[in-house]
């Protein structure tokens, strides 16, 4: 019996696509220096300046290719490119784990990055298939993969890097390619194909798949929200060990306890309390809240001189944790259905985009409030206090986005199967049923069917 793209096993693949895109990210942190150190015989210092490089690589081969792969899924369809990029991520896993020599790592990073960049496409695919009032709670999920992925990545590595750094390799590889299998079998195609677009180069280039939306400018605004709420994310996972060092005296148990810790509720927020807050209080309250506690944790951890605060502050911001898919849902509901590739092709690339200028910048703001004779003062929680500043911006600009556009979408007329509400100028109509008839025409007009159609004459008279 054909499986049907609403069916639970198609968002188990989903959800474990994700997972191990995420472990097979988590998987080499702990075992990568001994790795690099195997392969350069060069010291700890200069083997964590290659495994800079190795995950400046990762992050500028998803920002190049998240659009491409979304414009790909948005024209031949979501399955294809899911399994492709499965494909690939196990030829990425045993390409590390076989690695002669340092040039090797580097192919397997930059393959890695490719088609971990198809992580949009999967996104594009639950939104094809769950309807818009659940979207925030199955990107919830999504998150949930995400932060679960994090967790459990570093310590599969750890516990197989004593058995030497590529075994945690050949279990990712094995993992990955049982996921094809399960993916080939459950995973019907979720995009039919007259919801289809052309495919465009001018639009899938990373620049241009975010530029793609200035004529859309609710989802332009919102894609900023996005990139200042991820940039300052990013604070976390660059700085955080070099923090609690510096400030507190931690050792690394403590430094990967505390992570472990924040990334079990950063997954529980998104599985548990997405859902509840879009329904109690709305989507809008859901983001402008999440915002709030992450400008809270990040001031307060630059600020706190206490174990006690600090701990306080870290789980104030695993809550906040239920920002980001509330904002993807909000992001994906002023969209047409085909234009959800694209848009999740520009979502991994402003993600990708932080995940390239973080790194520099956080760690140069630590280090130079912290050793640079020149500083003002000394101040190494200077770049969390920098992070709440960015998400103090990205608060304002979707008040901005929130007050000039109707960003929840207000309820369809069933008898009319019509919006209620008269669409502001610049947002995009995402109608069912007439949306896919306005597609193919569009299509047939030439102008992709990016343009709402206008109402017909019956439609007036009513």
């Amino acid at each position: 019996m054909p499986v049907k793209p609403q069916s639970r096993l198609t968002l188990v693949f989903i959800l474990i696509t994700v997972f191990l895109d995420i472990v097979g990210l988590g998987i080499i942190l702990p075992v990568l220096p001994n790795l690099i150190i195997e392969l350069t015989h060069e010291t700890v210092t200069n083997a964590a300046v290659t495994g800079g490089y190795l995950v400046f690589v990762y992050a500028l081969m998803q920002f190049l290719f998240s659009p491409i792969l979304g414009n790909l899924s948005d024209r031949w369809g979501r399955r294809p490119i899911l399994l492709l990029s499965l494909v690939g991520l196990s030829l990425d896993y045993l390409i590390m784990a076989l690695a002669p020599t340092l040039l090797w790592l580097f192919v397997g990073r930059v393959l890695s990055g490719i088609c971990g960049a198809a992580m949009g496409t999967a996104t594009a695919y639950v939104s094809d298939i769950t309807p818009r009032e659940d979207r925030s709670q199955r990107f919830g999920l999504i998150g949930a993969a995400f932060g679960l992925g994090l967790i459990v990545g570093p310590v599969i590595g750890g516990e197989l890097g004593e058995f030497g750094p590529r075994a945690p390799f050949f279990l990712a590889a094995a993992l990955a390619a049982a996921n094809v299998v399960f993916g080939f079998f459950v995973l019907p195609e979720s995009l039919s194909k007259f919801r289809r677009r052309r495919f465009d180069w001018r639009r899938a280039n990373p620049l241009g798949a975010i530029l793609a939306f200035r004529h859309t400018p609710v989802i332009f605004l919102l894609l900023g929200v996005l990139f200042l709420f991820s940039l300052a994310g990013q604070t976390y996972p660059n700085v955080w060990n070099f923090f609690t060092i510096e400030q507190f005296d931690w050792g690394p148990s403590q430094v990967g306890r505390s992570l472990a810790i924040f990334g079990i509720l950063f997954a529980l927020s998104q599985a548990l309390l997405v859902g509840f807050a879009t329904r109690h209080l709305g989507v809008t309250a859901t983001v402008i809240i999440g915002l709030t506690l992450a400008v809270i944790a990040f001031v307060g951890v630059s600020l706190i001189h206490t174990e006690l605060g600090l701990w306080t502050f870290l789980v104030i911001g695993a809550f906040s944790g239920i920002a980001a898919p509330a904002l993807t849902g909000l992001l994906a509901n002023n969209a047409r259905s085909n234009q959800q590739g694209e848009l999740q092709g520009a979502v991994n690339a402003v993600n990708s985009l932080t995940a390239i200028i973080a790194p520099l910048a956080a760690t140069q703001l630590f280090s130079f409030f912290t050793t640079n004779p020149l500083r003002p003062i000394t101040f190494p929680g200077m770049p969390f206090f920098a992070a709440g500043l960015l998400v103090a911006g990205a608060i304002a600009l979707f008040i901005i986005a929130a007050l000039r556009f109707n960003i929840t979408r207000q309820p369809y007329d069933a008898a009319r199967k019509k919006p209620r509400f008269t669409q502001p100028t610049g947002q995009a109509v995402s109608q069912p049923d007439e949306e896919d008839i306005d597609t193919a025409n569009g299509s047939e007009n030439g102008n992709g069917g990016n343009e709402p159609s206008p109402p017909s004459t019956s439609d007036q008279k009513a």
